[in-house]
């Protein structure tokens, strides 16, 4: 993959993704956009609770990504990841097209009437990680799972930024690790020294 792709990913995802939330939510309860952006929450409690939250996850999920049982874990997206080089800016663009775009999605749309149990569950289960014919990616979504349980409970008390801001420096720690510094997944020799093939490149 290129990064101009990832970055018109990164747009897709911050333009499009909020738009049935929008749509939905003034046709069928009569919010408008601004209402559903939660603007009056927008505060530094909210999104300084968020980071630090979504950061110590991010380290915390690392930690457990270097465990052993996760050695035959394809890493083919850390690999692409590390093949772009990404610097800090893109890092930061592109978590919070993703922290933006999904929570809005999600957080603002879907578990407004599915509620949050199930939301967290299919957010999990559409990023792919809760497989039931890969056991170990199960096992990495059952990382995630819990932080996207509080987050999505900790919505109607610290409001949508909260959310948003959490999701956001998550997502910024993964990709500063994939981008730079040891592989988070343990690899075999043949594979940390291999070169990205020109189809990884690319995707």
């Amino acid at each position: 993959m290129r990064k101009q792709t990832l970055y018109l990913l990164g747009l897709a995802t911050l333009i499009l993704f909020p738009l049935p939330a929008f749509l939905v939510l003034y046709y069928f309860e009569g919010q408008n956009p601004w209402q559903v952006l939660d603007l009056g929450n927008l505060g530094w409690k909210q999104v300084g609770v968020g980071l630090l939250f979504g950061g110590l996850y991010g380290f915390f999920a690392l930690y457990l990504m270097k465990s052993r049982v996760f050695d035959s874990l394809p890493n083919h997206i850390e690999r692409i990841v590390r093949a772009m080089r990404l610097n800090i800016f893109d890092c930061v663009f592109i978590s919070f097209c993703a922290g933006f775009g999904e929570e809005l999605l999600f957080r603002a749309g879907v578990q407004f009437y599915i509620g949050p149990l199930v939301t967290s569950v299919l957010f999990v289960a559409i990023h792919g990680y809760l497989n039931p014919f890969n056991w170990k990616m199960s096992l990495y979504g059952l990382i995630v799972l819990p932080f996207i349980l509080l987050i999505s409970y900790g919505l109607p008390y610290l409001g949508l930024w909260f959310c948003i801001a959490a999701h956001f420096c998550y997502d910024f720690v993964l990709f500063v690790a994939m981008s730079t510094g040891d592989p988070i997944v343990p690899q075999s020799e043949d594979e940390l020294f291999a070169e990205p093939t020109d189809m990884e490149e690319e995707q």
